[in-house]
């Protein structure tokens, strides 16, 4: 009997410890694969209660789903994986601010903080309601295939500039301090021509008009098929006597958020796709009316609007007979 509970004491411990091992071996597998600190972190006023945020997009497999933005300890925005910058608002005039970001994947890992970035927001203006004058002289050059450096010259207002907004097109697509005359746009794509603007902010919000248009080339070549949507698939189906065209697709993988898309049916533009909302990440589906005959031959493809405010590639070609 006495032998039996000594050979079962053994047992237990050796189990124990074998267990032990595992759970410390997954323990540090899993703490390995979280996801790393964002770099790249900026931060600059906006208005007397907003800052921009703004960080270099996370690679990481699992990949990220959600970034975490910081205001001190208490945690005040999460942001989608596909995006990279946030308007932190309701913050006091006068005001300095500390701002870290966080990554988290999709399966919940939460990585470190990325290095503090700090902002202060300006004194608050009562009734002020003019506009700052448009920035001017706008330069910009290619700096290398996905980079563009621009410079101008400061924009004047009866309070003072906070903040300079970036427009690629009619998309903003980047933000820097008022005391800034110059920036480089990153996240572009090789051999594209691009039109760039930039306008002027105030502390009560007072956005100026555009300065003079500066347009740069990247250098390289960039065919659109790592910009296309994948996966794109087209049906119909018939409803109250009509016919709709069922879309469905995988956004392109993209350094932002894809909000709005465009249908060429039958080689020419048929509707634009915008979310309003929380746009699609890993599948999107759309439905549009075709008409109300049977035997109909369709020629359909879709292209995504990308955050650097350029159209990218279109996607494979479908052919969809109604009925």
């Amino acid at each position: 009997m006495r032998r039996a509970a000594v050979l079962l004491y053994r047992s237990l411990a050796l189990y124990t410890a074998v267990a032990l091992l595992g759970a410390c071996g997954r323990s540090e597998a899993d703490e390995g694969r979280v996801p790393p600190a964002p770099v790249g972190v900026t931060a600059a006023a906006g208005s007397s209660t907003s800052v921009h945020v703004m960080w270099n997009a996370v690679s990481a497999e699992p990949r990220i789903s959600v970034y975490e933005v910081y205001r001190g300890r208490t945690k005040v925005r999460e942001v989608p994986g596909s995006e990279h910058m946030v308007d932190v608002i309701g913050l006091r005039p006068s005001t300095g601010y500390v701002f870290t970001v966080r990554a988290r994947d999709t399966e919940g890992r939460l990585g470190p903080p990325g290095r503090e970035a700090r902002a202060s927001t300006p004194a608050a203006v009562a009734a002020d309601d003019r506009a700052p004058t448009a920035p001017g002289k706008a330069q910009g050059r290619a700096v290398g295939s996905r980079a563009v450096q621009l410079s101008w010259s400061a924009a004047g207002d009866d309070t003072g500039v906070v903040s300079y907004d970036v427009y690629q097109g009619a998309s903003k697509i980047h933000s820097v301090g008022g005391n800034q005359t110059a920036t480089v746009v990153t996240g572009l794509r090789p051999g594209t021509r691009y039109a760039f603007t930039v306008r002027a902010r105030d502390a009560a919000d007072n956005v100026s008009a555009p300065g003079t248009t500066v347009r740069v080339t990247t250098p390289g070549t960039d065919d659109g098929r790592d910009t296309a949507p994948t996966g794109f698939r087209a049906t119909t189906h018939r409803t109250d006597g009509a016919y709709y065209l069922d879309l469905a697709w995988v956004p392109p993988r993209a350094d932002g958020v894809i909000a709005e898309y465009q249908i060429r049916l039958d080689g020419q533009s048929a509707t634009s796709l915008v979310y309003g909302g929380k746009a699609p990440r890993d599948r999107a589906s759309y439905s549009f009316y075709v008409g109300r005959d049977a035997g109909v031959t369709h020629r359909v493809r879709i292209r995504a609007k990308l955050p650097d405010g350029t159209w990218g590639g279109f996607s494979a070609e479908r052919t969809v007979t109604t009925g």
